[in-house]
C-alpha cells in the first residue's frame, strides 16, 4: 500500500474514533444502560490489515464479536493471544466473530504474526487504539483490553489486562449467539 493511502486510512480512522467518542461522551450524558453505550460510528470504521488491505468494521456487524486490543511489544498481550486464538476457534460454530486490533505500527505486527500467526483476523489501529479502547470503556487505556459485543453491536462485557479462554468462554455461553 502506497504511504499516502495508508496516511489516509489512519486519518480517516482517527476522524471516525473521535466522531464515536463524541457519541459515546453524548449517550453517557443522557444517561444510558452501559450495555447501550456505543454509537453506531464503530461500525462505519476502516483498518488496515497487516497483510495489505482492509478491514471494514461493518463487516463484522450482526453476529456476536470479541474485539481484542494488543500490541507486539506487551507481554500479556502475547501471553493471552493462544486463548483468544483457542476462543475463536471454539465459538466460531456459534456465530462468535474475535478481532485483534494491533496498537502497534504494520512492521512489528506483520513481523509478530509471520512468527506467531493467530487465526482470527489481525487488524492496525496504531496508537490511536488506546483512545478507541477509552471510548469502549478502558479508562486506565491499559493494554490488553478485550470488550465482547452482542449481535445487536451493544457492549455487554470488557475485561482489562489478561484474560483466560474461561473468562471468555463464560462470556459466550452467558449470551444469545
Amino acid at each position: 500500500m502506497k504511504a499516502g493511502r495508508r496516511t489516509l486510512l489512519w486519518v480517516g480512522a482517527a476522524a471516525a474514533a473521535a466522531g464515536l467518542g463524541t457519541a459515546l461522551w453524548q449517550n453517557q450524558r443522557r444517561g444510558a444502560p452501559a450495555g447501550e453505550t456505543v454509537a453506531p460510528e464503530i461500525w462505519s470504521l476502516r483498518f488496515a490489515r497487516p497483510g495489505g488491505g482492509e478491514l471494514a468494521m461493518a463487516a463484522l456487524r450482526g453476529r456476536p464479536l470479541l474485539l481484542n486490543f494488543w500490541a507486539t511489544w506487551c507481554p500479556p498481550c502475547v501471553r493471552e493471544m493462544p486463548e483468544i486464538d483457542r476462543f475463536a476457534r471454539q465459538f466460531a460454530a456459534n456465530g462468535w466473530q474475535v478481532l485483534g486490533l494491533a496498537v502497534d505500527q504494520e512492521k512489528p505486527v506483520r513481523d509478530f504474526l509471520g512468527r506467531s500467526p493467530v487465526g482470527y483476523p489481525i487488524a492496525l489501529a496504531g496508537f490511536d487504539g488506546i483512545a478507541l479502547s477509552r471510548q469502549l470503556g478502558n479508562d486506565a487505556g491499559a493494554l490488553p483490553f478485550t470488550v465482547a459485543f452482542d449481535a445487536q453491536g451493544r457492549v455487554v462485557h470488557r475485561h482489562s489486562g489478561e484474560t483466560r479462554f474461561e473468562v471468555l468462554a463464560g462470556w459466550a455461553k452467558g449470551m444469545p449467539s
